[in-house]
């Protein structure tokens, strides 16, 4: 059984400084933000929509090292963990709930992770 995949949720960059990433992602590249939460005090997860799709960035990760993360959009986050669980995949964390969204992570073979998301 295969998980249904809909779109590419969006692409992650942790950053450690969120006035000096804003004014690179918003002031150099133009970027608009379509998606700003503050989880804890100056902790802050921003999105940007480019052509459909979104970048992420956020300072709330905690060695803030550089990477790059696939997050994939599904139907059904229940059905498609329980689908991951049935396969025996490693999960990189279990579900986590925020406001606009509920996710979870698998690795790859190689140890790649990849983000399973649905929006509520």
């Amino acid at each position: 059984m295969s998980i249904p995949i809909k779109e590419i949720a969006f692409v992650f960059h942790p950053v450690t400084d969120i006035a000096r990433a804003r004014k690179f992602y918003e002031d150099l590249l133009g970027l608009k933000t379509s998606v700003q939460v503050e989880f804890g005090p100056g902790q802050w997860w921003i999105e940007y929509d480019i052509a459909g799709q979104a970048l992420a960035i956020s300072n709330a990760m905690p060695d803030g090292k550089p990477q790059a993360s696939l997050t994939l959009e599904v139907a059904d986050l229940d059905a498609s963990l329980k689908t991951v669980k049935a396969a025996n995949v490693t999960l990189a964390f279990d579900v986590m709930e925020f406001p606009p969204c509920r996710m979870f992570a698998i690795k790859d073979p190689d140890g790649n992770q990849i983000g399973l998301h649905q929006r509520k």
